[in-house]
């Protein structure tokens, strides 16, 4: 945790397009802190990883390759579908072509020839299932190079020459499917441009026209800060936006230069940049949105990231560095759902949850076994063909924190984070099901502490269309017999964020909830102090209303969790010695509610924090294996005028103290056993320190700072050993 909150993050580096202050709404940050003393991430063979996770995703798929013999030879088949479904086959062909290329996997070389055969007959026939044709073009273009000299010449230029129709053959027509689609078509054909199987006039007249004229500049170019808008969902997909942005930065890496792409470009490179302070510090990408909580998303981030730092790792290697953490991040993120058990090994669960797949738990139609899996292959192979391993990675913004981003007001959602401890919220949820579903439900959904279980809470909340019951980390009132809960008023309320402190050891902020359609409700103010051990909470109805809070407990994900429930505290947890999530109530009772919500994690049981009096007031403690259970921390926690304090670390004001850091806002500060440290002027700053001794110091302007009675100069976000340099009085 020290090293995540003492590294540079990427705003410090000053990152191409920069970003203006209220692009994604950075409220004044400390994230140019970087003390020195602390190491970096550890240097790792990412392309390896990559790759090595791609083999076993392909070994796994082409298992259920038709043979030789059937009508569909070549084809891959979803395991549970028993038939191709959308674009399984392309991706693993192209996956199967990186792997050759860089000399893995030899043995895979006929099915993958077979898939390459199969996939480029369906371009050519007109047969793709589901009238994918949009998802064809990129990755069967790039793979034909890859197959150059495995097969014979004969098959290569048959391939080829099947990839050869002009664009608007192939898709639906300029007219049709003009999402995130487009975006995959365009990016098809600046590929086949590049593989010399169109003329580049054509393949920049198709991309212009995308770009110009088919609302691609209208979805991501004209709003801060540049993510996509799939418009399929209200508020819009933060799980999508990942697909359409990342093909417009694979555009952009491949060179495309046609008189849109500077701006495409910058668009894309911002928009990425962006998406680093939205990263949850275990690596997962945003929830939210229609397809939110897939794994294959996650590796989107990761893919983007790792584009993004070979893009800047000449003219910009500290940011670089700091993309490939993310990437790192992402990909430690994935690994809690590769599967290892028999007739799966290999393979990833499509959504987040350890539930029978048959169960199609937090799935959309789409959503598929094989073709998920086949984009996590196709993705982690172009990561691999990438991949900066040169580059060392350092600690990534979401491991630092100092920021409060949002990320505009048509996805309506933020990320607060204070040491590597994150609190994301939606200030609007869905009020029309896609597909069946609330995808973004009100509220809090999610609180995620670097090095921890990201997955124990609170459970990415849920809103169940069916039965219309839901459940987010928000207030709860009662009318009359019945109570209300925040996630099942999304048609009737939003929220409105406050933001009062930013620094990289502390983050006050506050949502407004309010009722906006007329109807009446009690509006409701709750406050937060982050610190990178737990999160304040502390709730107040601002009308005459009985009240509480809801705290949605994940239960059960296809395996029991260990939930343990008192009346002062709840928690959760999946082994007796591992992370749990501890919900701790200050001023009254904890009560269960019934019945469970199905979430894209799983089960959710929602308890509730009441009181009687003006507030409730709830600590939030992601609680890692070795630190004091619920109970030690119940009996520490105390409420101060202008803060709390708990046996791990203590706020006052605007400062934060722990064992090891002190940091905050102030002129002066007293660390440790009492030494007394004395600024010249109030600043922003962190203090490490050892054994109740200063060590290192940081400030974020110019300033003389005093201890021990020694004076030292310190220059803006230049570390400084206390002992280093000593000026008399």
């Amino acid at each position: 945790m020290v090293i995540a909150l003492l590294m540079s993050a990427a705003l410090a580096v000053n990152p191409t397009p920069p970003l203006e202050p209220d692009a994604v709404n950075i409220f004044p940050n400390g994230s140019g802190f970087h003390l020195e003393g602390m190491e970096g991430a550890d240097t790792w063979n990412a392309r390896d990883a990559y790759l090595t996770d791609t083999e076993g995703v392909c070994r796994f798929l082409l298992r259920y390759q038709a043979p030789g013999e059937a009508p569909n030879a070549g084809a891959i088949l979803d395991p549970l579908l028993d038939r191709e479904h959308q674009y399984t086959t392309p991706y693993t062909a192209y996956a199967v072509g990186v792997l050759l290329q860089a000399g893995r996997a030899p043995d895979l070389l006929p099915a993958g020839a077979a898939a390459m055969e199969w996939a480029t007959r369906c371009v050519a026939e007109d047969r793709v299932p589901e009238a994918h044709d949009e998802f064809y073009l990129a990755p069967l273009a790039e793979a034909l190079d890859h197959y150059e000299g495995l097969v014979p010449r004969e098959k290569l230029d048959l391939w080829r020459g099947r990839l050869q129709a002009p664009v608007e053959e192939i898709i639906e027509g300029l007219r049709a499917k003009t999402n995130n689609w487009r975006i995959y078509a365009m990016k098809g054909e600046w590929t086949r441009y590049r593989a010399g199987l169109v003329d580049r006039a054509s393949a920049v007249a198709f991309i212009e026209d995308a770009w110009l004229h088919r609302t691609q500049r209208e979805r991501i170019a004209l709003e801060t800060p540049h993510l996509y808008q799939d418009w399929s969902s209200d508020p819009q997909s933060m799980a999508v936006e990942a697909v359409g942005r990342g093909n417009l930065l694979a555009l952009a890496a491949a060179g495309y230069d046609g008189p849109s792409g500077a701006e495409i470009r910058t668009a894309a490179v911002s928009g990425t940049q962006s998406t680093l302070l939205f990263q949850d510090p275990t690596g997962q990408c945003p929830p939210n949105g229609r397809t939110d909580n897939h794994v294959f998303n996650d590796v989107l981030y990761l893919l983007g990231f790792e584009a993004l730092a070979c893009m800047k790792q000449q003219e910009e290697p500290l940011f670089a560095a700091q993309c490939r953490r993310a990437a790192a991040l992402a990909y430690q993120g994935i690994q809690r759902w590769k599967r290892t058990d028999a007739g799966w090994a290999g393979s990833f669960y499509v959504t987040k949850n350890r539930m029978d797949p048959a169960e199609r738990v937090g799935y959309q139609p789409a959503s598929q076994y094989s073709n998920y899996n086949a984009a996590i292959a196709f993705h982690l192979a172009e990561a691999g063909e990438i991949a900066c391993d040169a580059v060392t990675p350092t600690t990534a913004p979401c491991e630092i924190g100092g920021f409060v981003a949002q990320a505009g007001p048509a996805f309506s959602c933020f990320a607060a984070n204070a040491g590597g401890l994150q609190v994301f919220g939606n200030l609007r949820g869905d009020t029309v099901p896609k597909y069946g579903v609330f995808w973004t439900p009100l509220g809090v959904v999610r609180i995620a502490r670097a090095g921890w279980e990201s997955r124990l809470g609170p459970g990415d909340g849920a809103m169940d269309a069916r039965s219309k019951q839901g459940t987010s980390f928000g207030p709860t009132w009662k009318v009359g017999n019945r109570w209300k809960r925040l996630a099942q008023e999304a048609t009737d309320y939003r929220g409105r964020l406050q933001v009062e402190f930013v620094h990289p050891l502390l983050v006050r902020f506050s949502i407004l909830y309010t009722s906006v359609t007329g109807s009446g409700g009690p509006a409701f103010r709750h406050d937060f102090t982050i610190t990178p051990i737990g999160v304040m909470t502390r709730l107040a109805c601002l009308n005459d209303a009985e009240f509480g809070l809801t705290l949605p407990v994940l239960v059960n994900d296809g395996h029991e969790l260990l939930v343990h429930a008192t009346r002062r505290y709840v928690t959760t947890a999946y082994s007796e010695d591992g992370d749990q999530q501890c919900f701790i109530s200050l001023n009254g009772p904890i009560e269960d509610e019934e019945g469970q919500v199905l979430s894209g994690y799983g089960h959710l049981h929602s308890y509730r924090a009441a009181t009687a009096g003006e507030e409730v007031a709830v600590f939030i403690y992601p609680r890692k294996k070795d630190e004091p259970g619920a109970e030690a921390m119940l009996k520490s926690l105390e409420l101060t005028e202008d803060g709390f304090s708990t046996v791990l670390g203590k706020v006052a004001g605007d400062l934060y103290q722990s064992k090891d850091l002190t940091g905050g806002r102030s002129d002066r500060a007293t660390v440790g056993n009492g030494t007394e440290v004395h600024f010249s002027e109030a600043c922003r700053f962190i203090i490490q320190h050892k054994e109740g001794a200063p060590m290192i110091i940081e400030a974020d302007r110019t300033v003389t700072v005093e201890t021990g009675g020694k004076m030292q100069k310190l220059n803006a976000y230049v570390p400084e050993h206390v002992s280093k340099v000593t000026l008399k009085k």
